[in-house]
């Protein structure tokens, strides 16, 4: 059993991370945040380098929950030398103190591409690009210490997501950075192909409620989305949040192809163009069956949420130095 009732969140100071940080606390759960490093981060903090083992048995010492929400940067060669070594000495620690961990999945290791309409936690893994063969190995260390009974797990899955501090997500940084800056909207994709997004409160409030229910461990389970939404329809909400009326615009494919060669995040993105060139609808009936109480949050709600956090001048998070225990 675990040695305390303390909830500790890896990679505290990202969108997610803080999301969870945020829904513990309104439970009024005892939470320790762990982030890489203090710096940029407007929550209390321990600082850890979870690819080191001693640093994951310390942020993790005396848990009862642990929940794994860390990013590592965009790049294929980063995710397949990291993210096992990561995953190993998380389930460790969290097998070390008898630990429940609840792990932030995506769903790049779905495949071929393009992907069954709508997607379920049952789809084949068969993944073709290199960043979902990383996150699948990952995910097979993680299922294979499951079923030896090393570590008592949850997986939620999520969609692309959205929300404030959400600095990644392709609704940030192809629309909100730029029309921001009084520029329109720049698309990797046609404009009128749908796809399902997912709120960062919505992803934690889902982790969470996973994490407190007793019969959801030992299984993966589709993070509660919205409808699908075209970009076209995106641009519309934006628009309207910002009072603008700009149009979104796509680079072609080929002149991607061409800008990939000098710039690496684009690069990166390529290899997961089939996300955005076909439709891409994640089923999220499995939550929405055991959880039928959760409400997801409407995409104006959201992207108005996003507007206010990007757009004004950040406040801080809520201190949880007072809570912290180890």
């Amino acid at each position: 059993m675990p040695h305390s009732n303390l909830h500790t969140v890896l990679g505290a100071s990202g969108a997610v991370g803080r999301a969870v940080v945020d829904e513990l606390l309104d439970r009024g759960l005892p939470v320790r945040a762990i982030s890489r490093s203090m710096h940029k981060s407007g929550i209390a903090t321990v600082p850890a380098d979870l690819l080191q083992v001693e640093d994951a048995h310390r942020a993790i010492r005396g848990s009862s929950h642990v929940y794994l929400c860390v990013g590592l940067p965009y790049s294929a060669l980063v995710w397949k030398r990291d993210w096992p070594l990561l995953m190993r000495n998380v389930i460790n620690a969290c097998a070390a103190n008898h630990a429940r961990l609840i792990f932030l999945d995506n769903v790049y290791m779905y495949g071929p591409a393009p992907l069954q309409q709508p997607f379920d936690e049952f789809h084949p893994q068969q993944p073709e690009s290199e960043k979902g063969k990383a996150r699948k190995a990952t995910l097979d260390l993680l299922k294979s210490a499951m079923d030896k009974g090393t570590v008592q797990a949850v997986i939620g899955r999520a969609a692309d997501f959205y929300g404030p501090y959400a600095t990644n997500s392709m609704l940030y940084v192809s629309f909100l950075e730029r029309m921001l800056k009084g520029k329109s909207p720049q698309l990797l994709s046609p404009p009128d192909v749908p796809h399902t997004y997912t709120d960062t409160v919505d992803v934690g409030r889902a982790l969470v409620t996973l994490a407190l229910a007793e019969d959801t461990y030992g299984q993966a389970w589709h993070l509660p989305v919205g409808p699908p939404v075209t970009m076209q329809k995106i641009t519309e909400m934006y628009n309207r949040q910002l009072g603008t009326f700009r149009k979104a615009r796509m680079i072609p494919f080929w002149l991607q192809r061409l800008i990939g060669l000098f710039i690496s995040p684009l690069r990166e993105v390529r290899e997961m163009d089939y996300q955005f060139r076909y439709p891409y609808v994640m089923s999220d009936r499995k939550f929405r069956e055991r959880f039928p109480e959760f409400e997801v949050t409407a995409y104006e709600e959201g992207l108005e949420r996003m507007v206010q956090g990007f757009g004004s001048p950040k406040t801080l998070h809520r201190s949880i130095a007072k809570q912290e225990t180890g």
